[in-house]
């Protein structure tokens, strides 16, 4: 039988002594008081008040999913998790926020039903990362991201991430970097106090060019080591040395636009003084 109870003011369900352990009643105006140790609901509780205050030191839900914003229909809003932190402090959110997408952990001193207003985002601490989908600590990137430069005389150096790589010129050399990119370095003076230029690539030319209509100038001996055999006749001129033939000098030249690409040799003063009488 159903069984319908109204009253005009407060009204009290006590069992025994209450939960306070005495009789006194202490009732605001209109309110239902279930004064009690324990109180249990065996069927389902629905609250369609817009405030609902749990003033107890610990709170035990066996759901392992909680549910936020239920009624949201798909409307810019903001929901998540606030913890206040005392007087003066700004409360502690992790939210996510709808209009960014993304899951947020701020203070803030403002938030609305639907919008939490952020003051400042705050610091999370995690463990290093193991796999590719974790996040990233700061002291991980910092380790990860180092880059390690050795010099000609082997000796390494650790550049770690945030830090800067400079290039200094000296001597004549100068480094000018821009972006994105490229590092450009000038030889800004002559070479000096080089006893040898060689060519790393097997077989390669070792090509002096001077600029514009400028020429190689060599202002001391020029030395030509001995070759075994004649060079390859091509289009431009090979001048070397070898054992001295009829000319005297040991100096020979070989171009293939110059007779058929033959081996010529130059001749000296002495030889061509003795072959001018020769020929009277």
């Amino acid at each position: 039988m159903a069984k319908n109870i109204r009253t005009s003011g407060d009204y009290s369900i006590r069992a025994g002594t209450g939960s306070t352990g005495n009789n006194t009643l202490n009732l605001a105006a209109q309110t239902i008081d279930l004064d009690s140790a324990n109180v249990r609901i065996r069927g389902n509780l629905d609250i369609e008040g817009t405030q609902t205050v749990i003033d107890s030191q610990t709170l035990t839900i066996e759901d392992a999913v909680l549910v936020l914003a239920r009624n949201n229909s798909g409307s810019d809003i903001d929901a998540g998790i606030k913890i206040e932190r005392g007087e003066g402090n700004n409360a502690a959110l992790f939210y996510w926020n709808e209009g960014d997408d993304s899951w947020k952990a701020v203070t803030s001193n403002s938030q609305t039903s639907t919008a939490v207003t952020d003051t400042a985002l705050a610091n999370i601490s995690a463990a290093d990362p193991t796999t590719a989908s974790h996040v990233a600590t700061r002291g991980y990137v910092l380790s990860a991201a180092s880059t390690r430069i050795a010099g000609d005389d082997s000796s390494v150096v650790t550049v770690s991430a945030g830090d800067t790589t400079m290039f200094a010129g000296t001597g004549g050399i100068t480094t000018a970097a821009t972006e994105p990119d490229t590092l450009t370095i000038s030889l800004g003076r002559d070479l000096s106090g080089i006893t040898s230029i060689t060519s790393d690539a097997s077989n390669g030319n070792l090509e002096l060019k001077a600029n514009g209509t400028g020429h190689v100038t060599i202002n001391d001996t020029l030395t030509f080591s001995g070759m075994a055999s004649d060079p390859t006749a091509t289009a431009q001129t090979k001048v070397y040395n070898k054992t001295a033939g009829g000319g005297g000098t040991g100096l020979y030249f070989r171009n293939s636009n110059i007779g058929s690409g033959a081996v010529g040799e130059l001749i000296s003063k002495s030889k061509a003084t003795a072959l001018a009488i020769a020929l009277g």
